[in-house]
């Protein structure tokens, strides 16, 4: 039997049982469920509609998020931004949140480089996400790459065997697509441009689940 990690103890308990969005977003800054919180700026919880339809699950914060405290403000958030714009969803109808709420990095001098979560970071940060979905209970959570589908899902998927379609699984519906900072990695414009255009054709299918 494995050792527990005192590095990794879970966040489950810092999470207040039953509690909406609000009581949540007030209780993660006291969160050490990983070794994670020491080095970020602050924690990173959510923005947007707390009874949304339609819950977007991205990785973890970026530097931006980091130091401003709001997921999605940097250039992935831009770039997230203008998918939902192209699929006619207003970004304050929609729950956004990430798997991991603290940003993980590799300091090279002055810049700090980011580092995707171990397995180990997603459980321990899970309790937080299981949380919120049971406060906001959207119709359809849309996991943006593969750390957050791993988070969703449960389990490990490959982005591009599972995207675009409804998922019934882990007592919800679930929409797997590609994270936005996918496509800024994209050199090529016409890569880019197509990209850019899955992106939203899942974006919308999400949403039309949604509201049915």
């Amino acid at each position: 039997m494995a050792r527990p990690d005192p590095d990794r103890p879970g966040a489950q308990q810092w999470v207040p049982d039953g509690a909406d969005v609000d009581t949540l977003a007030a209780a993660a800054p006291a969160c050490r469920g990983c070794e994670l919180w020491a080095p970020a700026t602050q924690v990173v919880f959510s923005t947007g509609s707390p009874t949304a339809r339609l819950a977007l699950v991205g990785e973890q914060p970026g530097d931006r998020e980091d130091r401003e405290g709001e997921p999605f403000v940097g250039p992935a958030g831009r770039m997230l931004d203008r998918a939902l714009d192209e699929a006619g969803i207003a970004r304050d109808d929609v729950y956004l949140t990430n798997a991991v709420k603290h940003f993980r990095f590799d300091e090279r001098g002055q810049r700090r480089i980011h580092k995707t979560p171990a397995v180990a970071h997603i459980r321990a940060c899970l309790p937080w996400l299981t949380a919120e979905l049971a406060a906001v209970r959207p119709r359809v959570v849309v996991a943006l790459g593969a750390t957050a589908a791993r988070a969703v899902l449960g389990h490990d998927v490959t982005v591009g065997d599972v995207r675009g379609r409804v998922l019934d699984e882990a007592g919800a519906r679930v929409v797997v697509t590609a994270h936005p900072s996918s496509i800024l990695r994209l050199r090529d414009d016409v890569d880019r441009t197509a990209a850019l255009a899955a992106l939203v054709a899942d974006l919308r299918t999400a949403s039309g689940a949604a509201a049915s």
